[in-house]
């Protein structure tokens, strides 16, 4: 592999031998400057990978970016017909074959990686991983040239297609690892080779694949099998699930969190006007810090990026910098208000019982403001276990003292019953569709009212999210006491 005015060149050849593959046609000196998986927007010179997903195969694409004058593909043997074989032998393309395209997507990354001087700061977890990444690269930004993602590639085909976008010049790339199976973050992580790896907490999540809470564990401690050696080990010392995954590692450990065992904690939380703020205590130092993004659990995530960032020897005043500059992510306790005084917690990209547990908490807390309403969907992949793990979600917005539940999906009757048998007045437990519950909000709601909508990713809950805001653009009526209040958008 070569670098050309600071970009990387690969041969056929060497490719080839990345994916454990055969060249079978065209040139082996042919130089490709990139890689690309998606035929709508790769450039000429790279070379096409076809990837065989869920919902589309790339093979189907290879004629149109052989016609679009891309001069080389890798694709899968078992996909490789007759006809498609003579017409890439024919017209000179630069065709590899390998057993496995997404495989060998992952090889071509972890070929690349190695490479690179380039370190990389890994980060799993069962709640957070989105915003500790997003966090983390924000406070080694204010030393270090770094590269992250815009979104969460954080699987066998995101990771990898992370990795390949780092330069040279890039001095730090931070990574985020998912896992829905055991082996999954080994695999992401002997990729990857981070210099550090971050464990944000262990949650039952994905239980459908590991099967238990302790598979949960083990699954992501499988990242500290893969830390390089003289790196380091970021763990949550409030989170005993991951505290004891300590003993997993030879290399350094450096724990983040309240309790007194962190070498990196906060003291002195408050939550003000959608704001967090906190004394940010580190080895040597205390400074003062004020989130952008709302909730108290994210204080853990901030502590996990401040961590990473003290280990790289960024100064207080940087991290505080750092963390203080990312501001709310679609999805992801993004607040909004609407025109009639309706306040929308956006929480909808995925749920499990621990970040459900975080946001009824969260919601909880805003009462002392108005009437708090939680609209929950399905958590997906818990496996045996959903019904009750359902049911105890509806039990905690009960005790919690939340007005009213609104609730969809196959689980939901087992979220109401927890309600019911929590005290929660019938009449404030409403399920059905996502239609129906919009259509009762749209007539429950008065100002003042907060809103936190959640549910798996599966579950796409944003379209109530999405419901209520275009609702507002035209003209909310709020029906309260029998009294009906039009409030129309200023023009």
């Amino acid at each position: 592999m070569k670098m050309i005015h600071g970009k990387r060149t690969w041969t056929a050849i060497q490719l080839a031998k990345a994916v454990a593959g055969e060249l079978f046609s065209g040139n082996p000196r042919s130089r490709f400057s990139g890689i690309s998986i998606d035929s709508r927007r790769i450039s000429p010179g790279q070379i096409f990978v076809a990837i065989v997903g869920e919902k589309h195969d790339g093979h189907t694409f290879i004629s149109n970016v052989i016609s679009q004058g891309i001069s080389g593909v890798i694709l899968q043997k078992d996909r490789l017909d007759k006809s498609l074989f003579k017409r890439l032998k024919t017209e000179g393309v630069c065709s590899i074959s390998t057993a496995d395209t997404t495989r060998g997507l992952g090889d071509l990354a972890a070929f690349y990686r190695r490479k690179l001087r380039t370190g990389i700061v890994a980060v799993t977890g069962s709640n957070g991983k989105t915003t500790t990444r997003r966090m983390t690269a924000e406070v080694m930004a204010q030393k270090f040239i770094t590269h992250s993602a815009a979104g969460n590639f954080n699987n066998e085909i995101g990771l990898p297609l992370t990795l390949l976008e780092l330069s040279p010049e890039h001095q730090w790339g931070v990574v985020e690892l998912g896992m829905n199976h055991p082996g999954e973050i080994r695999r992401l992580s002997d990729i990857c080779l981070p210099n550090i790896g971050v464990i944000t907490n262990i949650a039952p999540a994905h239980l459908e694949g590991v099967g238990s809470l302790e598979g949960v564990v083990n699954a992501k401690g499988e990242l500290l099998e893969n830390i390089i050696e003289g790196g380091t080990a970021v763990l949550n010392a409030d989170d005993p699930n991951v505290a004891r995954l300590a003993e997993r590692t030879g290399e350094e450990v450096l724990f983040f969190g309240f309790s007194g065992k962190a070498a990196v904690r906060a003291v002195s939380v408050r939550e003000q006007k959608g704001k967090v703020k906190f004394n940010l205590v580190l080895p040597g130092a205390s400074i003062p810090v004020t989130l952008r993004i709302p909730g108290r659990f994210m204080v853990s995530n901030a502590l996990a990026a401040a961590a990473v960032g003290f280990r790289l020897g960024i100064s207080p005043e940087k991290i505080k910098t750092g963390l203080e500059s990312l501001t709310s992510i679609p999805g992801r306790m993004n607040m909004i208000t609407l025109n009639c005084g309706i306040h929308i917690i956006d929480d909808t990209y995925n749920a499990n019982p621990g970040s459900m547990k975080a946001a009824v908490e969260f919601l909880s807390r805003l009462k002392k403001y108005g009437r708090s309403i939680f609209v929950g969907g399905d958590m997906l992949e818990l496996g045996e276990a959903s019904a009750e793990l359902h049911r105890k979600l509806g039990e905690q917005v009960a005790s919690s003292g939340i007005n009213r539940l609104y609730i969809t999906g196959k689980f939901s009757d087992s979220v109401a019953e927890g309600a019911r048998k929590k005290g929660l007045n019938l009449r404030n437990i409403r399920v059905g569709s996502k239609e129906f519950i919009l259509k009762d909000l749209i007539i429950y709601l008065r100002p003042g009212d907060r809103v936190l909508v959640k549910g798996s990713r599966g579950m796409a809950m944003e379209e109530v999210v999405k419901g209520l805001m275009e609702f507002d653009e035209k003209e909310l009526r709020i029906t309260h006491n029998r009294s009906t209040v039009s409030v129309t958008k200023s023009k």
